[in-house]
């Protein structure tokens, strides 16, 4: 990537981090050459602190690294776009972004996958999606299963509440065999936009 980062104030360039999937722009910090390197090497988020005079890793301390997708320069290389997957809650107070805003948007399916993904290492005996994991694979894709044949009992029956629900449980179930499998929603949404344009 072509950036000078001595041509900068105190070579530093401002960096927008973006979530990877909802597209919502969750904070704002300043990267240097070495965070800049940092980031790309370990594949979390690294910025220069300037309270702290050093570079700070997001996340070392509260465990909500962003997880490097892909770095963009704009059109005059003085700014880097960070598309980021967050692991936990961006600001420090606990919110999703440094504005207070949820990281829903409209994409909420990619925002729950970022949830079932940060259980994966919780306790399982407090965590539902934590407990599943730790059975494997073939006991999510049983479980997905079950949940297919209960949708299509509901769906032959004319209570409408009923089969929403059944139908959210199989997509949720659907979403932690994705992962357990290595794959996320975009990877599916990916092959079905590639049918739709043959």
């Amino acid at each position: 990537m072509e950036i000078d980062f001595l041509k900068y104030t105190d070579g530093l360039v401002p960096a927008i981090v973006q979530d990877s999937n909802t597209k919502t722009v969750l904070m704002l910090g300043f990267m240097n050459r070495e965070a800049f390197d940092k980031t790309n090497e370990t594949g979390k988020v690294t910025f220069f602190s300037r309270s702290k005079n050093r570079l700070w890793t997001k996340g070392e301390e509260s465990g909500n690294f962003l997880l490097l997708k892909e770095i963009k320069t704009d059109c005059d290389k003085d700014t880097l776009l960070v598309k980021a997957e967050p692991a936990g809650p961006v600001c420090h107070t606990g919110a999703d972004t440094c504005w207070s805003e949820e990281n829903t948007s409209a994409d909420f399916l990619y925002y729950l996958e970022t949830v079932i993904e940060g259980r994966k290492g919780e306790d399982a005996d407090k965590s539902y999606v934590s407990s599943l994991f730790k059975k494997g694979t073939n006991k999510i894709a049983q479980k997905v299963g079950e949940e297919a044949v209960e949708l299509v009992i509901e769906a032959k029956d004319n209570n409408d509440d009923l089969f929403l629900n059944e139908a959210a449980d199989l997509l949720f179930h659907y979403l932690i065999l994705l992962n357990q499998k290595g794959f996320r929603l975009k990877d599916v949404m990916d092959i079905l936009e590639s049918r739709h344009k043959k």
